[in-house]
């Protein structure tokens, strides 16, 4: 319970219809949630407007009302706060009625395309394994100590996060690392937060179909720098030809690692197997149980996130060396009786797929093939649908193109999309199957042995979502029943 006037601090306030010292049970922006007590943010979302829900949280028991536009007719007995963005207003107020528990945690934020999830997960399990007790925000899971909960957005809503960081902080967690998508920041989901620090990894041709254009979604990712504290660090990737935009007007200490030009975190591949990366970090060289350049640059970004909150070099590395990486992000399995080794990866923009198949190729002995199959999510950025298919044919001997989470899409319209990227040439090296489950047996039947397939797109997810049902589904789960189903 908090004082109404208490946890309005930084909230840029319009007007105030009513009494500032309400006790405040509860915070909510769904007013299907909202109790006796609670105090009722009305947030402009993307389906839904929660001005169109005052009078239904107000018949809940809601005592006060947030929003940008009060209405007309207004209860004597509610107390009406109109603000300029409900949104951020919402952040601030979560952080005010919960305490402000990521000020008294080190938090680290995680943007970027690709390689979010690695990097906060391999953050966890580092300074987890440095004997302290942390918390993780992620896409594929939050997780508190040792306890796992599932993950329904990259980032959750403002007073979610920070319920759960106060959580966080009552069970003893000293460091939260935490993915922070676009969405969450340009919806002011992550606004109100402290942190200690933030990493950035690369950007790459994503979410168009929310942020319009690519300048904006820049934009938007470098806010986040924008707004670090000057007591706050910030890293990034020199190899990215944004990384060090990114860091242009931060007022945080800034750092930057690298695999091709001088940094202060420099690494440098020696070897890439399938046993592992081994590396020279800062003249230290090391064995890394991850595969890929992609997951150099992830180690490197870590390394330097370690290092900027102050643990010993060596011991980071040591306990690097021995981790592995997140579910579903270069995922791999061989099959028993003719060694095909089977890659699952959550590979869902261009870059991302070019840099899995770079790894793949590189990953080859002999004459082994690589087979993909991938497909591309209904309802998104409809741009990157023949980019995609492009690249899965120019680096792929062979592709099943077929349904990722179509959503309220047709499959077959999709598939016609990503077709449209295609030559004419190309015609030989795919071929087209809407139903996903078929379409993996299928690219399993036609490996040979010690053949590469990579399954891409859907990675740690175990359902597929068709016109609004999610169906149990999982890429890794049905790979290992086609191989022993097909003998392979």
């Amino acid at each position: 319970m908090a004082i109404l006037q208490d946890i309005l601090y930084r909230v840029n306030i319009r007007s105030v219809v009513g009494n500032l010292g309400l006790d405040i049970k509860d915070l909510q922006t769904d007013s299907r949630k909202v109790s006796a007590g609670t105090c009722f943010i009305a947030v402009k979302g993307n389906s839904q407007d929660g001005h169109g829900y005052i009078q239904s949280a107000i018949e809940k028991g809601a005592v006060c009302i947030i929003a940008e536009v009060l209405p007309g007719i207004k209860n004597i007995n509610i107390t009406y706060v109109q603000v300029e963005n409900s949104a951020a207003a919402a952040g601030f107020m979560a952080d005010n009625f919960y305490g402000s528990p990521s000020r008294k945690m080190k938090v680290v934020g995680v943007t970027g395309t690709n390689g979010k999830t690695t990097i906060a997960t391999l953050l966890f399990r580092l300074f987890s394994g440095l004997g302290y007790k942390c918390g993780l925000f992620s896409t594929v899971q939050n997780q508190v100590g040792d306890e796992i909960l599932p993950a329904t957005h990259t980032t959750p809503d403002a007073i979610s996060i920070n319920a759960l960081m106060k959580d966080m902080l009552d069970r003893g967690c000293s460091h939260v690392f935490m993915e922070c998508s676009s969405h969450a920041i340009h919806q002011y989901r992550i606004t109100g937060l402290y942190f200690t620090g933030a990493v950035f990894s690369n950007i790459t041709h994503d979410h168009l179909d929310y942020h319009k254009t690519f300048d904006e979604y820049i934009r938007v990712k470098k806010s986040f720098f924008d707004a670090l504290p000057s007591e706050a660090f910030a890293i990034s990737n020199a190899d990215d030809k944004r990384g060090i935009v990114m860091l242009q007007n931060t007022n945080a200490s800034r750092h930057l690692y690298s695999l091709k030009t001088l940094a202060e975190f420099k690494g440098k591949i020696l070897e890439n197997g399938l046993t592992g990366l081994q590396m020279n970090i800062n003249d230290l060289e090391v064995h890394f149980r991850l595969i890929g350049e992609f997951n150099a640059y992830n180690l490197l970004a870590v390394y330097g996130a370690a290092v900027c909150l102050g643990e010993d070099k060596q011991k980071v590395l040591q306990v690097l060396s021995d981790l592995t990486g997140a579910e579903g992000r270069f995922d791999y399995t061989v099959s028993l009786h003719e060694k095909i080794i089977g890659i699952v990866d959550y590979a869902h923009t261009p870059d991302a797929l070019l840099n899995v198949l770079s790894t793949v190729k590189k990953l080859r002995q002999g004459n082994e093939r690589i087979i993909t199959v991938v497909g591309c999510g209904g309802d998104r950025d409809k741009t990157k649908r023949p980019i995609m298919a492009e690249v899965a044919c120019e680096h792929s001997d062979k592709v099943v193109f077929t349904s990722d989470n179509p959503r309220s899409e047709s499959p077959e319209a999709i598939l016609s999309d990503m077709e449209a990227g295609l030559q004419p040439s190309m015609r030989r090296k795919y071929i087209l199957i809407t139903d996903r489950k078929e379409a993996i047996k299928t690219a399993v039947s036609l490996a040979n042995k010690e053949d590469i397939l990579l399954i891409a797109g859907k990675g740690h997810e175990k359902y597929q979502e068709i016109k609004g049902v999610k169906y149990p589904f999982d890429d890794k789960q049905v790979l290992k029943d086609m191989f022993e189903l097909l003998g392979k």
